[in-house]
């Protein structure tokens, strides 16, 4: 049995925000091989706003660095306040700013076994917190 068989997120709502189109629509590939309902890949804060409006997600991966140099601070803030746990994906070493109101940093490039793990310590995470 494969590794992706090893994790169901049937029934979780999974927000991709990152200005990579191939990064963004292989997370979203591996999110729906795992059974997630994913809205996006959404390049820009307002796109990802616009699918929170549509359906609010149950966890969402947040590329610091949006299109056009946009930073995702905000909407890492607006997520939090709306009690979404966010996941980092980035290619920085160290980020460019301190890092608030996320749940798990998930470095790119990163293997699907990275993927699971960072999904595991936050799931178990919002199962301990709830």
């Amino acid at each position: 049995m494969n590794s992706i068989g090893s994790m169901d997120l049937r029934g979780m709502r999974v927000l991709v925000v990152d200005d990579s189109w191939h990064v963004g629509k292989a997370l979203k590939n591996l999110l729906e091989d795992l059974g997630a309902d994913v809205a996006g890949p959404a390049a820009t804060a307002p796109e990802a706003e616009g699918l929170i409006a549509k359906q609010i997600p149950d966890l969402a991966f947040v590329d610091v660095k949006l299109r056009e140099g946009e930073l995702a601070y905000d909407l890492i803030d607006y997520l939090h306040e709306r009690e979404i746990p966010v996941i980092i994906i980035s290619g920085y070493a160290v980020l460019p700013q301190r890092v608030q109101n996320v749940a798990a940093i998930l470095q790119k490039p990163f293997t699907e076994s990275n993927l699971l793990a960072t999904l595991r310590k936050v799931t178990q995470q919002q199962h301990s917190d709830g």
